[in-house]
């Protein structure tokens, strides 16, 4: 029985490719470095800041110094943190719903201050116990710490614990901490999963309001209805 629910941000809760690829080709551009796609861009989220700059730095031809580099995509980034971020539709009503019978948290490789004002401005940052960012205390996800770290906060068991992210990360990070993963295939992440990562025990939706259904098939804790 699931009695905590963990959800990755980028790509599982919030749709923020369009920011994520504005800040980053403004940062190449003060480099000289050419625009990238941002699909491109998407592709090489997922790992933590300092990488997410790094690959874009180099498959745009500038150099740079790594420090001073991350320090300006934040802040370009800040600038643009909700131009066009949005909750994926069916987040909010997900969230409700689930909520109101299992403790939700969130473990995300953005940074926390970054990943707390996008909840915030979003609306949906009440829904979440806790919110641990990839600057925290605990190593960012591959590790399982800050997964283990949530369920123990919880008082539940790794087993008793879903993590719900959309890319291979979050599915290495599940397997580590022996947690329950649900994949969103809706998630820009998910086509860069190789398929030999998979084993076929994981939960799969296709939007976020596939995630109740599953929870009540599947015995979340308080998840009632039909």
């Amino acid at each position: 029985m699931i009695r905590l629910i963990v959800f990755d941000l980028d790509g599982t809760l919030v749709d923020s490719r369009r920011d994520l690829a504005d800040a980053a080709n403004r940062l190449v551009a003060t480099y000289g470095g050419r625009a990238l796609p941002v699909e491109a861009v998407v592709r090489m989220v997922g790992e933590g800041v300092r990488l997410l700059v790094g690959r874009a730095l180099e498959a745009a031809g500038a150099n740079a110094d790594l420090d001073e580099a991350v320090a300006r995509f934040r802040a370009f980034y800040a600038d643009c943190l909700l131009a066009h971020t949005r909750p994926y539709p069916g987040v909010e009503q997900m969230l409700a719903t689930v909520g109101a019978g299992v403790p939700l948290a969130v473990l995300t490789n953005k940074p926390d201050d970054e990943s707390r004002a996008v909840l915030e401005g979003l609306g949906l940052l009440g829904w979440f116990g806790r919110v641990v960012g990839g600057d925290s205390a605990w190593p960012r996800k591959p590790a399982p710490d800050g997964l283990l770290h949530l369920a123990a906060d919880a008082g539940v068991e790794p087993h008793e614990t879903l993590l719900v992210g959309d890319s291979v990360i979050d599915r290495r990070t599940a397997r580590a901490a022996g947690c329950e993963m649900c994949l969103a295939r809706y998630g820009f992440g998910f086509a860069a999963i190789p398929p030999d990562e998979l084993d076929g025990s994981e939960w799969v939706i296709d939007t976020p309001e596939d995630l109740v259904a599953l929870m009540r098939l599947r015995g979340g804790v308080g998840i009632g209805g039909a």
